[in-house]
């Protein structure tokens, strides 16, 4: 079964981490929620579930005005060619739909199927905003609470340079 914003909410409090989250409307493209979240502290991100052709299974989390290369990224990832994954599948690992993608799904995949990436200039900013399992929010959290929340998951934080692609 996979988790709710409410269950999200309730496993961050356990973890004794602070977050807040803003309602709005469905948001689905970057350039859609900027007027949005121009107003929000923190680095807005966008997030991407992609599959290499060996089945491997990516979820990148990402500055959202961060140019992603991903023609280039196998190469130093070290997996075949990306392409963006199936929403059945999404749907099964993390729990989402598309449009909702999130580094908060690490929690549905129990069974640590996907490898995380982080862009290197969302891991240095001080406070992330992701949607809380829907995108019809935003919720933002500490980069201490963000890491401590991937580790809590028992995913790594595999941190990427993607301007040097």
């Amino acid at each position: 079964m996979t988790a709710s914003p409410e269950d999200l909410f309730a496993y961050l409090d356990a973890l004794g981490i602070a977050h807040s989250t803003v309602w709005h409307e469905a948001m689905f493209t970057v350039e859609q929620s900027a007027a949005l979240k121009a107003d929000m502290p923190g680095a807005n991100t966008k997030n991407l579930f992609l599959k290499d052709g060996d089945g491997a299974l990516i979820l990148i989390a990402a500055e959202a005005h961060n140019a992603l290369r991903l023609n280039q990224l196998h190469k130093r990832i070290g997996t075949k060619r990306l392409s963006f994954g199936p929403a059945e599948l999404m749907g099964e690992v993390l729990g989402v739909v598309p449009g909702s993608v999130t580094a908060f799904a690490l929690m549905n995949d129990t069974r640590g199927r996907v490898r995380f990436l982080v862009d290197a200039v969302l891991a240095g900013a001080e406070t992330v905003n992701f949607h809380p399992l829907v995108n019809t929010g935003t919720t933002a959290i500490s980069q201490g609470d963000f890491r401590r929340f991937v580790e809590a998951t028992g995913h790594g934080f595999e941190v990427v340079d993607f301007s040097s692609l």
